[in-house]
């Protein structure tokens, strides 16, 4: 009997092996999820046509004809039709788009960055510490928004900057009281003491080893607050605190657009139809996110 000798890649490791397992795992669950995959496809449509959209359209959005002014969709030269001004109806969504996408997706890194960073610190060390955080925590979310919200826009200057920066105010509590949670539970782990015993600092435990196993509810969290920051821009900009004419966002066109609703409803109703497929889309993709990344779901 003869013992060949076979040289052969080293198997993978264990740890690796079970990450990829997980991964290709949470991939499927995602892809089963068939009202995510519609918003995950959508957002992608979205934020492409805000994108390049604008310069294929051959139209600018501030060019004003008087004489073809309320033209109707597919009416005319303008495929979705004209404002009062005869501004061109695409062109504006467009341009609207980017700015209302950009400020919820800036909002949504300014949120999360904040309430990972106020959670993570409040989880880890508790006591005092915690408490104090989670009472401004508390306190902040006593207020209601849309109140806070119009109280902060009233007092700065409207841009997007500063919207942005309102809006990511007023939500990154919810993200500081998911990952505070995540972090006491995953403070008491064997691999968090282990680490703590070989001598590593707090910020290595806190960012290296419990922070990496509190990113599901965090991506989660992520989604819903760009669906938040579309749909709070909206609302401070109908009510005429946020972005100002002639700047378009897709809340005061609907502003503008109020008057006009017996007249012409198209007005009013494109604008509609964009916030509620940009919020219902980014709504989907974080309930398939959810499923997705719960090891306890089971989608059929």
């Amino acid at each position: 009997m003869t013992v060949q000798d076979v040289t052969a890649a080293p198997p993978a490791a264990p740890d690796q092996t079970l990450r990829q397992h997980r991964r290709y795992r949470t991939l499927r669950r995602f892809a089963r999820h068939r009202l995510a995959m519609f918003g995950f496809f959508a957002i992608i449509v979205l934020v492409l046509a805000c994108t390049i959209g604008p310069n294929l359209v051959p139209y600018d959005q501030f060019q004003i004809d008087m004489r073809g002014r309320f033209k109707p969709p597919f009416a005319g030269p303008h495929i979705l039709g004209s404002d009062e001004l005869g501004r061109d109806l695409l062109a504006r969504l467009l341009m609207a788009g980017r700015i209302s996408l950009s400020i919820g997706f800036a909002a949504m890194v300014i949120s999360v960055i904040v309430g990972t960073v106020v959670g993570t610190v409040a989880g880890f060390y508790g006591g005092a510490v915690g408490a104090t955080l989670m009472r401004i925590v508390d306190a902040v979310l006593c207020f209601p928004t849309i109140f806070l919200l119009l109280t902060l826009a009233a007092l700065v200057s409207p841009s997007i900057a500063t919207i942005t920066l309102i809006i990511a105010l007023t939500a990154w509590m919810e993200v500081a009281r998911v990952v505070q949670g995540q972090i006491r539970a995953l403070r008491e782990r064997d691999f968090a003491v282990a680490a703590e015993a070989m001598g590593a600092s707090d910020r290595w435990i806190m960012f290296k080893e419990l922070l990496p196993n509190a990113v599901a509810p965090i991506v989660v969290a992520a989604t819903l607050i760009v669906a938040r920051g579309i749909l709070l821009e909206s609302y401070v900009s109908f009510l005429g605190y946020g972005i100002q004419p002639p700047i378009a966002s897709w809340g005061n066109m609907l502003e503008k657009a109020q008057q006009y609703l017996t007249t012409a409803p198209w007005l009013a109703l494109l604008p509609g139809m964009m916030i509620t497929l940009a919020v219902a889309s980014f709504n989907f993709v974080g309930d398939g996110l959810r499923d997705a990344l719960d090891p306890r779901s089971d989608l059929t």
